[in-house]
């Protein structure tokens, strides 16, 4: 995979890089002036990150698989070590299907009703290939979302979801923690 260096990001304009980003050239980036990559920030080939007002947040050690896209107006953010697999789409806006408006990016606001919500994605969240999330949902620390799932509620942390819409099948280990734990002295100690 052919990665931006950390001088090319930060000419791109993105609000912040931190070290060591795994950032693809193939990926697409729309408002990075309110766009933050923290430290060891990986997003792979043909995702997309569109950040409106709100904007878009990565912790520290995230990975964004290929085709996976993160768009809307509502402010997105990813806490450490969070992953996200291939071809998840997280939206922070929605358009109001009821029919009583029109819908669409072409359409004059006032002949619309899009929702705007923020995103908060915990710390050690895995979210699994093809998944959905709706704007206003947060997804506590260490909840894992299973692939194909529609999550459209919020998830309690150290719990794992399934399903469309997304409902709890059980809890999570949390050695994550005591992993990233050794992970950090080990680094501290190179």
């Amino acid at each position: 995979m052919a990665c931006y260096s950390s001088q090319q990001l930060v000419e791109m304009g993105f609000a912040r890089v931190g070290q060591n980003p795994r950032i693809s050239t193939k990926a697409s980036f729309y408002g990075v002036e309110r766009i933050e990559l923290g430290d060891n920030v990986r997003i792979d080939d043909f995702c997309t990150l569109s950040a409106g007002a709100g904007g878009i947040k990565l912790g520290n050690c995230i990975h964004i698989a290929l085709y996976s896209s993160i768009v809307g107006a509502g402010r997105v953010e990813l806490g450490d070590y969070a992953n996200i697999s291939g071809r998840v789409s997280i939206y922070s806006s929605s358009d109001d299907y009821s029919g009583e408006w029109m819908t669409n990016p072409m359409v004059p606001d006032e002949f619309t009703n899009v929702t705007h919500a923020p995103i908060n994605i915990g710390k050690h969240c895995i979210i699994g290939a093809g998944a959905v999330v709706l704007p206003g949902v947060d997804l506590g620390d260490g909840a894992a979302v299973g692939a194909l799932s529609l999550v459209n509620k919020s998830l309690a942390e150290w719990q794992i979801y399934a399903g469309q819409p997304a409902k709890r099948i059980k809890s999570r280990s949390k050695n994550a923690i005591k992993l990233q734990e050794k992970l950090e002295l080990h680094v501290e100690n190179s």
